[in-house]
């Protein structure tokens, strides 16, 4: 089964699965155990978010073009409307893993304080080969908030209990914030590959000819050339250089116009073309909000004109 499956509700999901329909129809912890599993290939589109802590997960599972085998403690995130793939084997279905998931719909946030503050958790963009892997002692930190808003909810829903669930949800997002962060600094060297190789991508396509043809690179085009999500690759080069993807291009600019104006006669619209700028005043725009002086200013200081 390859076509594409729409879950909209939280219920609908509970449904799908084979479990028991949910005691609120907007939030829910499913242990993971319990879901309904077949062999096959499948694709899911759900109108809710999906955060998981799963071990000894089966099957493998794709999202945008990477593939992950889960053996391990580990956190996924999914914001609503992204596409999931997931493969299970025949050997996968009769398999037992463990974990919880909470759905959660955006209608829940309504008027509470998340629902703007979600959008700045990047790791909602971050792909499943970039979960989050947790120590023991984490794990048992996101295990206890998961039990206390399934508590929350399950019981006798007051004027407070709304409340004290996205407290509980934030933190837990803000947990999760921390453990990534953790990560990076744990995994430097890894990092370290991908600003590498970010950088080679990035020179390569400055000398090539695709530069004035189409334009300065995207976030995204680098990402994909990097088999990583956009938002994972800005994550790590801010942790490494304190400047995202974007910032990084941007000073690669920079860098390339500087060197044509001090040692070339190219005035300053046919540099702009050869960086990949339609308009030269988006050039000249840039060059000032970054040096603070604009094209001809630094280029009087080597006297080429």
């Amino acid at each position: 089964m390859n076509e594409l499956i729409r879950i909209e509700t939280i219920t609908e999901f509970h449904r799908l699965n084979g479990i028991p329909l949910p005691d609120h129809p907007l939030i829910s912890v499913v242990n993971y155990a319990d879901l309904h599993k077949v062999e096959g290939h499948f694709h899911y589109l759900k109108s809710f978010y999906s955060i998981a802590l799963k071990k000894d997960v089966i099957g493998k599972y794709r999202y945008g073009q990477q593939s992950y085998d889960f053996d391990e403690g580990l956190m996924t995130f999914f914001a609503p409307q992204q596409v999931l793939q997931v493969q299970y084997t025949q050997d996968d279905v009769h398999r037992s893993p463990s974990g919880y998931i909470l759905l959660l719909h955006p209608d829940f946030l309504w008027s509470t304080s998340l629902a703007e503050k979600m959008k700045r958790y990047a790791f909602f963009g971050y792909e499943v080969n970039e979960a989050l892997f947790l120590s023991e002692k984490e794990e048992k930190i996101i295990l206890e908030i998961f039990r206390q808003i399934q508590q929350e909810y399950s019981g006798n829903m007051d004027d407070f209990s709304k409340n004290i669930i996205i407290s509980q949800i934030e933190l837990l997002l803000n947990y999760s914030e921390r453990f990534y962060k953790r990560q990076f600094l744990t995994r430097d060297q890894n990092n370290h590959e991908v600003l590498t190789r970010f950088e080679s991508v990035l020179d390569r396509y400055f000398k090539s000819d695709t530069l004035m043809e189409k334009g300065l690179p995207t976030v995204q085009y680098l990402s994909d050339e990097l088999h990583i999500s956009a938002d994972y690759l800005s994550s790590t080069l801010k942790h490494l250089t304190g400047q995202n993807a974007r910032q990084h291009i941007q000073h690669k600019v920079i860098e390339q116009a500087k060197e044509k104006l001090s040692n070339t006669p190219l005035s300053v619209s046919e540099i702009a073309y050869q960086l990949g700028f339609e308009h030269s005043q988006s050039f000249s725009k840039l060059f000032k909000q970054k040096t603070k002086q604009t094209p001809l200013e630094f280029r009087k200081r080597f006297d080429l004109n």
